[in-house]
């Protein structure tokens, strides 16, 4: 299997399970959002360090959180905390439509990241089908009669987190690590702080985690949850075009939205089924021929 298709199968998962993790989220509603999200980071690191410890890495794992690309790597785990956090947000407070939006906008930012800052080429069927693409995600908000700056806020973060992570020349289990590592410690002090009651009142509720088995149980998977798709998206990134990577992240919108509907209750309307109906058009058009032009690129070397 060439490089290419193996980070073509890599975002295919990370698609589908970041296409179904608002049932999951949702299951965590009556917990704050930060504290999923600490949880979110600590759990992720053990699963993180396990899998290093047996690769034998750990030593490279201190490297790079000492070495000279620790300031990008402090980028991106800032980007994607803000990224999580704010589709946490979004899921427990029945915004899953507009969280939906935002990563069928990531697509099109993408392409124009992948233009502008990595010099990728688009041709006359992919540039049709990105403006067909972007015409039904304007119509679907203008529809919606919703503010976007959920979606906004979702799309901008994700495409600076995947551009930072084409450029950093670490491996995907290695940079994710350090990511997560170099979040951590805000991670536990915040719960250390809501354990012991010492948060503003207000600001944190009592910590959930370990008076609710259940929940409990769902906090410690969210590790998994978490470890495992930034893994899949860090190797399929240094794999697969920028602008590739886009339009195929669309799956991922498309099930957010169906659990939306089917599963959550959001209304489905005259405009969703219109944009839905532009969207997979432009990405037939789209993907027939980044496909064809990625399987000519020579496959990158291992990360």
């Amino acid at each position: 299997m060439s490089e290419w298709s193996k980070g073509f199968w890599a975002m295919i998962g990370v698609c589908v399970t970041w296409g179904l993790s608002p049932i999951f989220y949702r299951a965590l509603s009556e917990v704050p959002v930060v504290e999923v999200l600490a949880h979110r980071t600590l759990w992720s690191l053990l699963l993180f360090l396990a899998v290093l410890a047996v690769q034998g890495r750990l030593r490279e794992l201190r490297g790079a959180l000492t070495g000279p690309h620790v300031g990008r790597i402090v980028l991106a785990a800032l980007t994607v905390s803000l990224n999580w956090g704010l589709f946490i947000w979004a899921v427990q407070a029945g915004h899953v439509v507009q969280s939906s939006l935002g990563y069928y906008i990531f697509p099109l930012m993408a392409v124009v990241a992948g233009v502008l800052m990595f010099g990728e080429a688009l041709s006359r069927a992919q540039a049709m089908a990105v403006l067909l693409a972007g015409f039904a995600v304007a119509l679907l908000t203008w529809g919606l009669g919703v503010a976007p700056w959920i979606s906004l806020g979702l799309a901008v973060t994700f495409v600076l987190y995947g551009a930072i992570k084409k450029s950093l020349p670490l491996g995907p289990v290695l940079s994710v690590a350090a990511e997560v590592a170099l979040l951590t410690p805000l991670a536990a002090g915040w719960l250390v702080l809501q354990a012991l009651g010492l948060l503003p009142a207000g600001v944190a509720e009592p910590m959930r985690f370990g008076a609710d088995l259940p929940v409990s149980l769902l906090l410690a998977a969210s590790g998994v949850i978490t470890a495992v798709p930034l893994i899949l998206f860090s190797y399929a990134a240094r794999r697969v075009g920028m602008a590739t990577l886009g339009l195929m992240f669309y799956l991922n919108p498309t099930l957010q939205f169906l659990c939306a509907v089917l599963l959550f209750g959001e209304a489905f309307t005259r405009w969703h089924m219109i944009a839905f109906a532009m969207i997979w058009a432009a990405l037939a058009i789209y993907s027939a021929s980044a496909f064809r032009q990625a399987r000519r690129v020579p496959p990158l070397a291992n990360g």
